[in-house]
């Protein structure tokens, strides 16, 4: 396999969920085949759901391939010391027509001895909102198990979390232990750990396509959960053309970066970058060649592509580690 730098694409993996719509098609034109798809995968190598290259020289050749031939090529030198040929990250567009479950990930110590997995600490950057859509995070005063279990065991579990109405823009990052769920009508950019673990606490009663409830997990989370308040919402600039920090977190930081005309990006090779489009077109320009994007398209930047230019009217998430 020779390793030509340019761009890196893939095909989506999209997910079929019992909460999930349409607008992974409608607003971020996926090529959904059913009206409950919830998730597109944009960048995985969680087992079984592992990324294939789109486009290139690299087409069809999934990406933990790509990764275990040129790992600090890809990776970089840093992630690779860190990391080893793992890529550490997961990135995910969803669409909730209706309530995700209530859920919680364990922590990394914890998931390595259960799950022989990474954590799963995330964020959210919210792309699109309904009218008086929410999300749950955290508790509303700090609490305790014995506390949480009475108010799961009466159906009031809603009475002591917290509740926050969101808007489009609006970002959240969640530490592993806090419980959560996306509300309906939400369209969400998740940056997360490469994990698939979810404790599963409260699924409101649902059902599935065949009258079954989905399987709730309230003994793993127990000491999984922080049962403390927590300030998940995070502020930040929106400057033009210059990178504004959203979240800054041991396993990834994640920015705001609105282009405006163009931009020249100069980098060193100790990590990849990561370029989520949530509105806007842009086109990137390496090498003289031309690659040209547009809302709902993912873009992984090999670590040695260190010097690309960025041009167009575009908001893109910039993330790397």
């Amino acid at each position: 396999m020779k390793f030509d730098i340019y761009p890196l694409q893939f095909d989506p993996i999209l997910k079929n969920r019992i909460w999930g719509g349409e607008k992974l098609n409608s607003v971020l034109n996926k090529p959904i085949t059913s009206k409950s798809t919830g998730e597109s995968w944009e960048i995985s190598t969680v087992e079984g759901d592992v990324s294939v290259i789109s486009k290139g020289t690299l087409k069809g050749i999934p990406l933990n391939e790509v990764i275990d031939t040129f790992p600090k090529e890809v990776l970089g030198t840093t992630v690779f010391d860190k990391f080893g040929k793992q890529f550490p990250l997961l990135f995910k567009y969803l669409d909730a027509k209706t309530d995700l479950s209530i859920q919680v990930h364990p922590n990394d110590e914890l998931a390595k001895k259960r799950h022989n997995s990474f954590g799963k600490t995330e964020m959210w950057y919210i792309m699109q909102a309904d009218e008086d859509s929410r999300i749950i995070v955290g508790f509303k005063n700090n609490s305790n198990a014995s506390e949480y279990v009475a108010h799961l065991e009466n159906n009031t579990l809603l009475d002591l979390l917290e509740q926050v109405k969101v808007k489009t823009g609006d970002v959240f990052f969640l530490e592993t232990g806090t419980v959560h769920a996306i509300g309906a009508g939400l369209l969400v950019a998740e940056i997360q750990q490469t994990s698939d673990i979810t404790y599963r606490l409260y699924d409101f009663d649902r059902m599935d396509s065949e009258g079954n409830k989905r399987e709730l997990h309230v003994d793993l989370a127990l000491d999984a959960i922080n049962y403390n308040k927590v300030e998940t919402q995070k502020k930040y600039n929106k400057a033009e053309n210059v990178s504004n920090e959203m979240v800054n977190c041991p396993y990834f930081t994640t920015n705001y970066l609105k282009i405006s005309g163009e931009l020249n990006i100069s980098k060193s090779n100790s990590t990849f970058t990561v370029y989520m489009c949530t509105e806007g077109e842009i086109q990137l320009e390496y090498n003289q060649v031309q690659y040209h994007y547009s809302k709902g398209d993912t873009v992984l930047i090999p670590a040695m592509m260190t010097d690309f230019s960025l041009i167009g009217n575009a908001t893109l998430l910039e993330i790397y580690i």
